[in-house]
């Protein structure tokens, strides 16, 4: 190894703890091996010296104890596997003074709100779908929402909360479902969005401001092979249940209905918004057609998923990238903006 290697601690989530986000809550056979590969993905490139760490409760002493140049904030769980406190490791890095990958706290919260992104997406002109804020127990202004209409929370990640029954017809249906979604998640807001039937675009930029992003094709979700009466979205079931249809059957592909005009304005849009946003070395955008063909701005995706199975990989892929040149890319694209290396 070369002595000049910058040295990285690679923090993950912790495999002990319960998480809410994962299939019975906590880790699985698919979660271990895609921290596997992508050590093994990491062992490719020259340059840096990795250590991995995912024992949350000794996470302060292994700082202080062993410093490193950079973290790569692979920690999309949150701290102790809480996602309302994902921004709270990059805060504590920043206090340490210890210069870490991906977007600060400042960029998580900002992105973690869906309404305060489309809100800011919507100010720049920015084409988003209509949406109406449900707050605990307040279900009245579900009369003023677009439908068929598709219900997730205001604040969460991981499609947590969004099911196949997620997608309803009116203001009773969409009361029914708030009721049922409301048991697995007491206390949370709701939106209630306009249902985007059409094709599902994802856009991931690697890189920085002023510095430049890596030419990544944009991603197609397929839906052909998902049967018809299943709702043609990416919800939990996608994420975290293999054995679900909506796991095996939906596949990932290079977009191939965009125009180059189109795509052109995707990625001008997502230049600004991850600007605006606060991102930092990458991020990943979610788009849907409407009815009319306009395309619209989902979500903003801070820190998005690096396993192999991610979009983020898929779209590397497209442009002929293995896995571990694709976290080369953030790694490097974390460097530069630190200034680490000449």
């Amino acid at each position: 190894m070369n002595a000049t290697a910058i040295d990285v601690t690679v923090l993950l989530g912790d495999p002990r703890l319960p998480d809410a986000y994962k299939r019975d809550h906590h880790y699985n056979p698919e979660d271990l091996e895609n921290v596997q590969i992508m050590q093994r993905a990491l062992s490719e490139l020259d340059g840096f010296r990795f250590r991995y760490f995912d024992d949350h409760a000794g996470l302060l002493t292994e700082l202080e104890s062993h410093r490193p140049d950079l973290v790569l904030n692979f920690c999309d769980t949150g701290f102790r596997n809480d996602a309302q406190l994902e921004l709270h490791v990059p805060a504590l890095l920043e206090l340490m003074g210890i210069p870490c990958t991906g977007a600060g706290p400042f960029g998580i919260v900002l992105t973690y709100d869906k309404a305060i992104t489309r809100a800011v997406a919507a100010a720049h002109g920015i084409p988003v779908p209509s949406e109406v804020y449900v707050a605990d127990g307040d279900d009245a202004a579900l009369a003023g929402a677009s439908y068929p209409a598709l219900i997730k929370p205001a604040r969460a990640d991981g499609s947590l909360g969004i099911t196949k029954n997620a997608v309803v017809d009116g203001p009773a249906a969409a009361a029914r479902q708030l009721e049922a979604v409301r048991s697995e998640l007491p206390g949370h807001a709701f939106l209630v969005q306009e249902f985007l039937s059409g094709p599902e675009y994802g856009v991931g930029l690697i890189g920085n401001p002023g510095q430049g992003f890596a030419d990544l094709p944009p991603l197609e979700v397929d839906y052909s092979r998902l049967a018809p009466d299943l709702p043609r979205i990416l919800g939990y079931e996608s994420k975290a249940l293999p054995d679900s249809p909506y796991w095996t059957d939906i596949k990932y592909q290079r977009a191939q209905s965009l125009s180059e005009s189109v795509r052109r304005r995707m990625i001008a849009h997502c230049e600004l918004l991850f600007a605006r946003l606060q991102c930092r070395d990458y991020a990943r955008f979610d788009f849907r057609t409407d009815a009319d063909g306009e395309v619209k701005l989902m979500e903003v995706n801070t820190n998005p998923a690096w396993a192999h199975d991610g979009k983020l990989n898929f779209m590397a892929g497209f442009a002929g990238m293995r896995h571990g040149e694709m976290l080369g890319l953030i790694l490097e694209a974390a460097v530069h903006r630190i200034g680490l290396r000449a």
